[in-house]
């Protein structure tokens, strides 16, 4: 599973299939994850001092196949925007993945695609859980990083900087079930992506996005 799947299933009502999340902000952060995965498997860096391109901007350090398709294609798409800063890139690489990845998960039996309507008008896809031992799993290594709030593993690290990002850890894990507040949950999931330049990222450009769509509102109410 990629990390843009895991993160996918821990934002998914397993009831309802409803995305836990705003959609812009997920789109965001599912190309962050994408961004992460290639990463982690040494394809992709942001620049040091002293190389090519401007250092914090993006390079691709192996342009080999990672042999997955959704993969290879955010890896094709880094390589077209090398030099630009990881913020600029993430929605890019987010956008239209999530219908994808869905379909992924169903293929995996995890997920079941169910169609409704809203009002009775306006179609919509909605996506409950089948098998949950996969999301239980992600899930407990979430929890058991959270509970000590450190972790090694790379890809747990990776999810809860992504799912701080959204701010939305507690949508994934509930503090309750630590014994912990809200704010104790945050503050640990902080500590934990703490340095993680995806996660940096992905806040940073989720911000943009808010601040754009404020600035376009105000400016329609003459503020």
């Amino acid at each position: 599973m990629l990390i843009a799947e895991d993160l996918l299933l821990l934002l998914t009502a397993d009831d309802s299939g409803k995305l836990a999340a705003d959609g812009t902000n997920m789109t965001i952060a599912l190309g962050g994850a994408l961004l992460a995965e290639l990463s982690l498997r040494e394809r992709v860096d942001v620049a040091g001092p002293g190389e090519q391109v401007r250092e914090g901007r993006l390079v691709v350090r192996d342009p080999s196949p990672t042999g997955d398709g959704v993969l290879d294609e955010a890896l094709a798409t880094v390589g077209h925007k090398e030099g630009k800063t990881p913020q600029s890139v993430v929605a890019a690489l987010g956008r239209r993945i999530r219908p994808r990845l869905y379909e992924r998960l169903a293929e995996a039996g995890l997920v079941r695609a169910e169609q409704g309507r809203i009002f009775g008008i306006f179609p919509v896809h909605r996506w409950p859980a089948e098998h949950a031992d996969h999301e239980m799993a992600v899930q407990a290594d979430v929890l058991t990083a959270l509970r000590h709030g450190v972790t090694a593993d790379a890809r747990t690290r990776a999810l809860i900087s992504l799912l701080r990002a959204l701010k939305a850890v507690h949508k994934a894990v509930a503090p309750e079930s630590l014994g912990l507040s809200k704010q104790e949950l945050n503050e640990r999931a902080e500590r934990i992506a703490e340095d993680d330049w995806v996660g940096k990222a992905v806040r940073s450009a989720i911000n943009s996005e808010d601040a754009a769509i404020y600035a376009g509102g105000g400016a329609a109410r003459g503020f």
